[in-house]
């Protein structure tokens, strides 16, 4: 039999000192990315000597040019990604968490596929989050004219939600790879699994009909292979799927510009996974990030992941 050990893994870490989230002084409580141009730190970077005339250059082209050099004068196994985080617009489930409060949300509403308000089963936006959507298009629109970056690669959760906040914030942008705009939808770019149904997706068939031009990983499955009605997924169970996807992501995609149109925890886990400070984004919000990847030999550092758990209890149901 082959010896299935892992001859090497990633590393991740976050190059701080970049984005104003990074910083520790930050309140994400108050913190505005679309009036700080994503949080960019206006800086100098040691490869601004390498261009010519740098003064001409905006903060974001210099930025480019920092990762660029990073990534020329690093060995083999070294990396480094700007990735653009995007979380969805505000959904269904969202008005019926605050409908409810949190609590009976979680032991009560959330297993159920909805209301007489309307349906949460892979919740749809509102149209507070299709507004929240398109303040993204626009600060992205702002930035163009700034010189950011644009991505060179689009990954979106297959929960509708993200699919469509990814929708109306990329589509007319004029950004590369937006005309047509077809993002690869990645299993794993998903919001904690289980229990609640707003969290459940609909079939690749349902996911294709809406939106035909996007592009699902090879081995997409046509029913939801995640979804668990009795158990919910840990955060460090959460922290290891999030390890596993940057690493495939890592592994297989050559490009340096990267955004993710994802969820709530799934950002909160890639944070975490690149050794970023806790940074909650409001729905509709973006946080780039910049991270630096090492592959080591190894199998690596083993985590301990907490099992999942059942629904919790109601406050009529404790003791």
């Amino acid at each position: 039999m082959a010896n299935s050990t892992p001859t090497s893994h990633f590393h991740f870490s976050t190059v701080t000192g970049v984005f104003l989230q990074d910083e520790p002084t930050t309140d994400p409580g108050t913190f505005d990315y679309v009036s700080t141009n994503f949080g960019l730190i206006d800086r100098p970077y040691p490869s601004d000597n390498k261009l010519d005339n740098p003064e001409t250059k905006t903060q974001w082209q210099r930025l480019k040019s920092y990762i660029d050099d990073l990534n020329a004068s690093s060995p083999p196994e070294t990396q480094y990604k700007l990735l653009f985080l995007g979380r969805h617009g505000q959904g269904l489930h969202n008005v019926a968490e605050s409908r409810y409060g949190t609590v009976m949300w979680d032991c009560h509403y959330s297993l159920l596929p909805g209301d007489a308000h309307g349906p949460w089963h892979d919740a749809r936006l509102t149209d507070l989050g299709k507004a929240q959507a398109q303040t993204a298009h626009d600060a992205w629109k702002t930035q163009i004219a700034n010189k950011i970056p644009a991505p060179e690669s689009y990954y979106v959760s297959p929960l509708i939600r993200c699919c469509e906040t990814a929708r109306i914030t990329f589509s007319d942008t004029n950004l590369p790879h937006t005309a047509p705009f077809k993002p690869l939808i990645k299993e794993l770019l998903r919001e904690t699994l289980g229990l609640h149904t707003c969290d459940a997706r609909s079939s690749k068939s349902v996911i294709a009909s809406e939106y035909p031009e996007y592009v699902f990983e090879e081995g997409f499955s046509e029913e939801d292979p995640l979804h668990d009605a009795e158990l919910r997924e840990s955060d460090s169970a959460r922290d290891a799927r999030f390890y596993e996807f940057l690493s495939d992501v890592f592994r297989s995609d050559g490009n340096s510009v990267l955004s993710m149109t994802a969820h709530s925890g799934a950002i909160t886990s890639v944070l975490s996974v690149v050794g970023h400070r806790v940074f909650p984004v409001n729905t509709g919000g973006v946080i780039p990030v910049l991270v630096k990847a090492e592959r080591r030999e190894g199998k690596g550092e083993e985590k301990v992941v907490e099992p999942w758990f059942g629904r919790p209890l109601c406050p009529n149901e404790r003791s």
